[in-house]
């Protein structure tokens, strides 16, 4: 994502200031496998954060999600309802199991899993729901825990961009029975690559165990529990390394200042294209009321889908990196074939051909800002 040239990149992952002391300490420490100290440091932090009853790191929030599909028993038969506008492991997860993805459409306004399509499209097979916090703006999630309780399914959040977001003063990733973080390169904090597993339901939590340490009980024998451990259940090997828990216990401690400044960036851009908005037909995104955003990225959508292609291609002549996002799944190959068609969703297949991604990270600097808006607003008066 970053520019192959000197300008304005797209993205810039998050660095604190004791990254490589903690990894050093870690290595020094001779324990670099999976379960050890700073393994344990960061869940506390992240159940402290998100106010999950538990939180299990794993190595991707891919993993995350993989594990919560075999946790929920989702086989053959089940079907599961989540937004075509999201990455392809939030349907992957669940068509590994053999599921039936039911694709939904999105709200015009955030761009979130319309719950009043989500009502329409529960069956007596629907087994989940998976709400996915779009640019770490809230789902309605009142309304979806509702339909879940009334049709006897699990609301598994996608909390990829939401840690650090809020719905009605409830942190993002504590709304359903299970929520899954991203800890990639691309996010608000990281560790290169890893994710977690949030419970807000303790039911799953022993199994959990299990699943993660490849079908083993070997965090019962860690804590004395029993006198040796085996092969107990079906499982894969969902560990991550306690040299990336120290990288990603670093950045949780030091998350106030990058979210500091990525909530600045984010309220100038907003303030700054208000205008520009207003004029051109551009929106910028919507944030209601009752809702704090995680500050995950900023997008715009274009009037049209040739203004947006031809927005990046002028950004980036100008030596500035932008990006469009999400293909619709229910439009791609995989997704076709599962069932997806034309014109099935078609808020998202408008928004995704229309919507542009500006640089934002946790060190985008005020004069770099200054240029991305200069430069937006230079182009709609021009060709808008």
């Amino acid at each position: 994502m970053n520019a192959p040239y000197d300008g304005i990149d797209f993205h810039r992952p998050t660095q604190t200031a004791k990254d490589a002391e903690y990894i050093l300490q870690a290595l020094n420490a001779r324990r670099v496998a999976g379960g050890g100290p700073f393994t344990h440091r960061a869940e506390k932090l992240l159940q402290d954060i998100i106010q999950a009853k538990r939180v299990l790191l794993t190595t991707s929030c891919t993993d995350a999600l993989e594990m919560a599909a075999l946790l929920l028993d989702v086989g053959p038969g089940d079907e599961v309802i989540l937004p075509s506008f999201t990455f392809t492991s939030t349907a992957n997860a669940f068509a590994l199991r053999g599921a039936k993805i039911v694709f939904a459409d999105s709200r015009p306004d955030t761009l979130n899993l319309d719950e009043t399509q989500v009502e329409t499209l529960v069956s007596q097979r629907t087994k989940v729901i998976v709400p996915v916090h779009y640019a770490g703006i809230s789902c309605e999630m009142d309304a979806l825990n509702a339909i879940a309780a009334a049709s006897g399914s699990v609301v598994l959040e996608d909390n990829a961009h939401g840690l650090f977001g809020t719905y009605k003063g409830k942190p993002l990733g504590s709304l359903g029975a299970m929520a899954t973080q991203s800890f990639h390169e691309s996010k608000n904090i990281t560790c290169g690559e890893g994710g977690a597993l949030a419970f807000n339901d303790t039911r799953y939590v022993a199994r959990a165990e299990i699943l993660r340490e490849k079908g083993t009980n070997r965090s019962a024998f860690f804590r004395g529990e029993v006198d040796k451990y085996t092969w107990v259940d079906v499982g894969s090997s969902f560990v991550i390394s306690d040299l990336l828990a120290a990288y990603l216990t670093a950045q949780l401690e030091g998350a106030a200042v990058a979210q500091a400044h990525r909530k600045q960036a984010f309220n100038r851009y907003m303030t700054e294209l208000a205008g520009v908005a207003a004029k051109h037909d551009v929106k910028l995104p919507t944030v209601p009321a009752y809702c704090e955003p995680a500050y995950h990225l900023f997008f715009m959508q274009m009037p049209t889908g040739a203004h947006r292609d031809a927005l990046i291609k002028y950004l980036r002549e100008r030596k500035i990196w932008s990006v469009f996002h999400y293909v619709p799944l229910h439009l791609s190959p995989e997704g076709q074939k599962l069932g997806g068609r034309l014109g099935s969703c078609p808020v998202v297949e408008s928004a995704a051909e229309r919507l542009i991604r500006l640089p934002f990270h946790s060190t985008l600097a005020g004069a770099d800002q200054d240029r991305v808006i200069q430069v937006v607003a230079e182009y709609c008066a021009k060709h808008v």
